[in-house]
Formats: structure tokens, sequence, C-alpha cells
């Protein structure tokens, strides 16, 4: 483990970085915030394509580690703060569940989404990544139904993850709010860290208006 923890974190207000927000909240990360104003195009200047290709957001740089994509942020993150507990590690045997979850939200729960979002017609279940959309949210929610967080017991990095996307894609009505759901939402709503990132995010918001 390096000594050295502090990283730059690549952001963009109210985007599906106010999740990696909440984790560095969580974690009492030490980071430099690199404000990207999506508004005015700034994440398909040269200068952050540099940093990713893909003019997506969150994006770490932590030494020589960049790392993009959500899941991978998340679980770098929490790995780089083992003391915090938001993450299982090597040899506990929630280090496996842990990482299907993870890997779940971009294998499955975001194609399953974009898919509806753009009604697509469904593929056929042998060339999806994601199965069928009703048993790819069945899945996840049979896993909620065991809570009160993701993995039982424990809150973890999972939540910060999968708190912050149902939140939003039941807002924009592409997950039905269940009862189920809405109580794991709440629940994940309600920590100290989320206000602390979200007052942050409505101040940056409101200095991109």
């Amino acid at each position: 483990m390096t000594a050295n923890r502090q990283l730059t974190f690549f952001h963009s207000p109210n985007t599906r970085s106010t999740g990696a927000l909440i984790l560095l909240e969580e974690l009492g990360a030490d980071y430099q915030l690199h404000v990207l104003n999506m508004k005015t195009g700034e994440q398909r200047a040269p200068e952050y394509l540099a940093i990713n290709p893909m003019g997506k957001v969150p994006a770490i740089l932590h030494g020589d580690a960049l790392v993009t994509e959500q899941a991978a942020v998340y679980m770098y993150l929490a790995d780089l703060y083992p003391e915090a507990g938001l993450a299982p590690q090597i040899g506990d045997p929630l280090r496996g569940p842990y990482l299907r979850w993870m890997v779940y939200y971009g294998s499955c729960f975001e194609p399953a989404l974009a898919d509806r979002a753009q009604n697509n017609p469904p593929a056929p279940p042998s060339v999806s990544p994601y199965g069928d959309f009703d048993t790819m949210l069945k899945t996840l929610t049979d896993q909620l139904a065991r809570g009160p967080y993701l993995l039982g017991e424990k809150f973890t990095a999972a939540d910060a993850l999968w708190g912050t996307a149902l939140l939003w894609t039941t807002m924009f009505k592409l997950v039905p709010e269940t009862p189920l759901i809405k109580a794991y939402i709440e629940r994940t709503s309600a920590r100290p860290a989320v206000a602390r990132a979200r007052k942050k995010d409505a101040e940056l918001a409101a200095a991109q208006a």
C-alpha cells in the first residue's frame, strides 16, 4: 500500500460521478477535486480526453494509476482505504459477492437500462449481456430483500454505488419505485456522507449555472 493516498478526482456535479463523491466522503479520502463543466463540453476537450477518451466521469488519478469506469473507481477507492471497512478483504466470504455486485452494475444493469431508455426491442437472451430486463431486475431485488444492505448487515462501497444508481433510475422511471427499492434508497441516502456530498454538488452546480 502506497504511503501517499492523495488522488485527483475528476467530477461533474449531478452526474453518475456523484456516487463516487459520496464514497470519497464515506472513506474520508484525501482528494483534490477537478471539476468539469459538462454544459460547456469540458468533458470533450482534448485535456480531459487525454485522461478518459470516453469523455466520462468519474475518473481518478492516484500517482501514476489512472482509473476510469465507475465500478473500477469504487473498488480501487475502497481498497485504497481499507481501514474504512467498506470493501471485504480477500479471504472474507463476502469478497466474492461484493465483486459480483460491483460488476453486475456495469455488465447487466446499465445495458438493460440503456435498452429500456431507448425503447430497443428485446434481444434474444443468447446474445443479450443481461438476458432479459425482468430477470435482471429480479436478481437485484432478490438480493436487496436479504438487506438491509446489499451484502447483508454491513454497508459497503457497493451500497454507495447502488443507492445512487437506484435513486436516479427511479427518478427517471426506468426502474419501478417498489417499497423494497424505496426503503433501500432511503436507507443509503440517510448517511451523513451523502448529505456532505450533495451539499458540495449543489455548490458546484450553482457555480456552473
